[in-house]
Formats: C-alpha cells, structure tokens, sequence
C-alpha cells in the first residue's frame, strides 16, 4: 500500500512534464510518458541527490562550516560518483523507496559522501584536495577541476577500487584506459606488463606479488568545451547520444557558476538534478545506517533548454567489466565518431607518440588525509602538469 502511495504522489509531480510520445531517456534507460510515468520518476528518485549542507564540522578545522553559495559544481560531482558506486554495487536498475530497508552496500555508498573529513568523498576531502588544483576553499570549480580531485581522492579509496580515468584533449585513448583498469595495486610496471599479457581466459590471475589482477571498474569522464560563448548546435545530436548508453553517468556542466548534475533528455531540453537547496548536516547512526530522506530528490525534475547550457561540460560513463568498455567504444564509433564535421571528442587506440608516457596513478604511501594527504599525491600528477604546460 505504501509502494502505490508513493507511485501516486510522484505521479502528480509529473504534471510539469509536457503531454508527448517522444520517450524520456534517463542515463541509458528509456521511458514513456504515455505509459509509464510513476517509473519514470521513481528511476529519477532513486539517484543520489547531494545539495548545499549547512552546520557540519568546518572544513580544514578552521574553514566554512556550510558549502552554500559555492560547493555546486563539487556536489554534482559527489552525485555522478555516487551513480557510478550504485551501479558498481546494486546494479544500473536498483530502486530506491522511502521507509524500505536497503542494502549494506547502499548504506556504505553514501557513507562515502557524509560531510565529515574522515569519509573519502566529502565536501571536506574534495575541497581540500582542490587545493592541489589551484582552488582555495569556497571558491567555485569547473566540471574539469572536480573530474582531476575525483581522480586523485579514488586512489585512496580501497573498498571501490575505481580506476579514473579523466580524458585530456578531447581525446580518449583506449590503450591507456585499457593499461590502468589491468593495472594490479602497487605493482612493478614489469609485473604489470606480464599480468596484462598473461591474463586467463577467465580475465583474473594473480602477479608475482600475489594480487588478483581483475579488470578495475573504470569511472571514465570526458571534459569538453562544446562551442565558445554558447553551445555550438552541431554537438546537440552526439551530446544527446550519450544519455542513451547503458554505460551512462549523466554528464557536469550548467551555466556560469551555476552547476546542475544532468541525467537525461526529452527533445531538446536537459533534465537534472539540483544541488542548490540547503539542507543540514546528516551523520550516519550508531548502526551504521544513514537517514536517507534528504538525499533523494522526491520533487519534479528540472528541465532547461539544451541551448541554454554553457559550453564547458564533462561527459561520464562506467564500465564495471572490460565488455562494458569495449562495448562503449563500439557506441562511441557508431553514434559520435560519425559525425564527418566536428566531433565532440576522439577515440583513439593508441597513446599518442608526442604526449608524455602514460603511467597508471598508484596510491602513495601515506597514512593521512585532507591537506597534508595533498601534498603526498603533488608529485604522481606532475607528468599531467608537465603535459598541461607542453600542450598550450
């Protein structure tokens, strides 16, 4: 009876959604209005939804103790991370209800996000770490600035074992993403290689450290600049294209200084979530569980118009096996890589030869975190900076 209570009152929020057949597509899952609205809405409530917090502990022991006004683009973040763990976890259609117990697995999941500097996804961790991006505390960041702190926050991050991946020129090179998912932890490059060359026909065995050399789930984003002051019309098919994917993690963007996390499409306007609401601090029980109500969005998704998004974007995607990956490489040639104009981005197998060497990031030896764990991880992302300065 609470299951159809809740089916009702999403239904009513629909109301907003104009009357059309054209299906709804929500990261790689397609819907219709006409017949199923109440799915619709509980596949949209069902995502983590992060928003501005209020009263937690203040950041680095002296900094703000709320992210309003600033923390947007940080809290999008957060939630295409968290998509990523929910369908690393509980599988792309795992449901959400209100009042209904969840899996271990979920609670563990936003544990990770909790305002407090010991979880390895919070506002504290991620702000912190910017730092080591040239951003201060309290200052806004872009859809690149939060793809390159994800990045280095995942090393740290053992239960999930992610391998991110942050494209750099527009370009995705699979030898490398392909190179750093096989990648066993902390292991020689020439135990690598051999795991890599050697690997079962079953795709686990073990190097001669003994770790078991699986494919690596791969958090895969792709920042782009998708025209100069406004978005150029030519990428509106192929940036469409890729909230169809079954890999699909939405994509980061909005307009200046102003982030939403966007999930899906219906024609040619954009649906998202929105962090800017302020709620207070939520801290997990003495069992472990965390009040969840607040962290899923129960009201009318947004909707702008897709010309109405500023150009600087970054495009997600997660491929829990190798297939997944391949099988994303395959959409990519087939639904972005035709474009004979301009493409959104490129698809490449191998490194390019006048880019610096590609070496997988491994966690550094450290037993902290926040500001000092920064200064630890500086040196694994020189060859980046190096590259930054080769490429301008």
């Amino acid at each position: 009876m609470e299951y159809e209570n809740q089916i009702t009152i999403l239904s009513d929020y629909l109301e907003e959604f104009p009357e059309t057949h054209e299906p709804v597509w929500i990261l790689g899952r397609q819907h219709h209005l006409n017949t199923d609205k109440s799915k619709l809405l509980l596949d949209i409530s069902a995502r983590l939804w992060f928003t501005y917090r209020r009263k937690f502990s203040p950041i680095g022991g002296t900094g703000p103790s709320s992210d309003a006004g600033w923390g947007c683009m940080l809290r999008c973040g957060q939630m295409m991370l968290a998509q990523a763990l929910i369908c690393r976890h509980l599988g792309r259609d795992w449901q959400w209800e209100k009042h209904k117990k969840q899996p271990e697995e979920y609670h563990r999941i936003l544990r990770c996000f909790l305002d407090r500097k010991d979880c390895c996804y919070s506002i504290h961790q991620m702000a912190q770490m910017g730092v080591g991006e040239g951003k201060s505390i309290g200052e806004w960041f872009g859809p690149n600035t939060v793809a390159q702190v994800l990045k280095k926050l995942a090393l740290f991050d053992e239960w999930n074992s992610l391998a991110v991946y942050v494209s750099m020129d527009n370009t995705v090179v699979i030898e490398d993403i392909k190179k750093m998912c096989w990648s066993p932890p902390q292991s020689s490059s020439a135990a690598h290689s051999s795991a890599h060359l050697h690997r079962s026909a079953l795709g686990r065995n073990k190097n001669a450290a003994g770790f078991c050399t699986g494919w690596k789930p791969l958090l895969l984003i792709i920042p782009l600049r998708l025209g100069i002051n406004h978005i150029n019309p030519v990428y509106i098919d192929a940036f469409k294209e890729c909230f169809k994917m079954p890999q699909s993690l939405g994509a980061l963007g909005g307009k200046p200084n102003n982030a939403y996390y966007f999930i899906g499409f219906l024609g040619n306007e954009l649906i998202y979530l929105d962090p800017h609401t302020t709620q207070s601090f939520v801290d997990s029980e003495e069992n472990g569980t965390v009040d969840d109500q607040s962290f899923h969005c129960q009201q009318a998704p947004h909707r702008m118009k897709i010309m109405n998004l500023d150009p600087s974007v970054a495009l997600g995607f997660f491929c829990k096996e190798e297939c997944d990956f391949d099988n994303w490489c395959s959409l990519v040639q087939k639904e972005i890589l035709k474009q004979q104009s301009l493409r959104m981005f490129e698809l490449v197998q191998k490194h390019p030869p006048h880019w610096p060497p590609f070496i997988p990031p491994t966690k550094p030896e450290v037993t902290t975190t926040g500001a000092e764990l920064i200064e630890s991880t500086d040196k694994l992302f020189e060859l980046e900076e190096e590259f930054e300065i080769l490429s301008v």
